[in-house]
């Protein structure tokens, strides 16, 4: 694996943490739109726009790539996807009943475990007694640290921007929103279960010709199926529910269709680049890039949210937590990338 090959499988794992960080700016833009309205706009366009013309473009017979595989393949990429499509509607419906703080608290911590640490477990448990192992642990408990203390920065903002309101919302019970922080840390880390479990899938592509960075798009085709089938089903669900969907096509909402497409491309492209990045990395480079995707995620989400106002008027206190959780994140990145340099040799 030569440096240029490192650098820029981290380039490019960076890049769609930015992209996967900032997919969801839309959802405060839209004001006329609910909830439901925007998040189903975005994923329909995400799978309209990406996974499957990309896939169409750069894997050769790719109706033949789907043939030959198993369908326990085909099975596990697709429930895989659908697991990680209700990750995100437990994360909305979660966050709506335990508040932000504590939730991307719980959710994220649970993801970074569950998306990295289970499937380095399940594969090759003697690796964690290595030095690089051992790296790559300590890099997964700063970064859960820069977690918490990002949370408790969010915790201290609102308690100044809303100090008679409670961390609990009215939508539910604190009991079921904690339930759902769960279910929803659990599920969204199964996107990288579906690429390190699809291997049968790229081999088959590659063996039609597919170039070997490509070969993957035959996996996300099926993953981000399932993924924002089961988004857009839920959301119209709630559209027709509410008997709101007049509103998708109101007078004024041109706008709100283009940044759903902005949102569509930038959630699924994000995963899409991250996956080149990895394969850059090497063997374990699904592993090492999985928490540092999201640690990038968070960091641009923070400063997506910075940018945007949402800090204005926060104490000086809870800015400083917040840099403070910001530099933990930037370590746990660096000791990444060294446990991945330590791991592959």
């Amino acid at each position: 694996m030569t440096e240029t090959s490192l650098v820029l499988g981290f380039a490019l794992i960076l890049l769609g943490g930015i992209m996967e960080g900032s997919y969801s700016f839309p959802l405060k833009l839209n004001s006329n739109w609910d909830w439901e309205h925007t998040w189903g706009a975005g994923s329909l366009m995400a799978l309209l726009l990406v996974p499957w013309p990309l896939a169409f473009w750069t894997v050769p017979n790719l109706a033949q790539v789907y043939h030959e595989s198993s369908w326990s393949a085909i099975f596990w990429a697709l429930l895989f996807g659908a697991g990680w499509g209700f990750g995100g509607v437990f994360f909305g419906l979660s966050i709506d009943m335990v508040g932000l703080s504590l939730g991307y608290s719980i959710i994220f911590g649970i993801i970074a475990i569950n998306g990295a640490l289970t499937p380095l477990l399940m594969n090759e448990p003697g690796k964690f007694v290595t030095t690089g192992g051992l790296w790559f642990l300590a890099a997964m408990f700063v970064m859960l640290l820069g977690i918490i203390v990002c949370a408790i920065a969010g915790n201290l903002k609102s308690k100044v921007a809303e100090p008679t309101s409670s961390t609990q919302s009215k939508k539910g019970s604190f009991g079921v929103g904690l339930i759902l922080c769960i279910l929803a840390g659990v599920l969204s880390g199964l996107v990288n279960f579906a690429f390190i479990y699809g291997t049968e899938i790229t081999h088959r592509a590659r063996n039609s010709g597919a170039d070997p960075l490509s070969a993957i798009n035959a996996i996300w085709a099926l993953v981000f199926t399932a993924n924002y089938l089961a988004n857009v089903g839920y959301c119209v669900y709630l559209i027709f529910r509410n008997g709101s969907a007049k509103k998708l096509f109101a007078s004024g909402t041109g706008s709100y269709w283009l940044r759903a497409i902005f949102m569509g491309v930038f959630w699924s492209g994000g995963i899409v680049v991250y996956g080149v990045g990895a394969y850059k990395l090497g063997k374990y480079g699904a592993f090492v890039g999985f928490p540092m995707l999201l640690a990038a995620s968070l960091l641009t989400g923070n400063s997506v949210g910075w940018i945007s106002g949402e800090w204005k008027g926060a104490s000086s206190k809870s800015s400083r937590t917040m840099f403070a959780g910001i530099g933990l994140l930037l370590v746990a990145m660096a000791i990444l990338a060294n446990a991945n340099r330590l791991m592959s040799q």
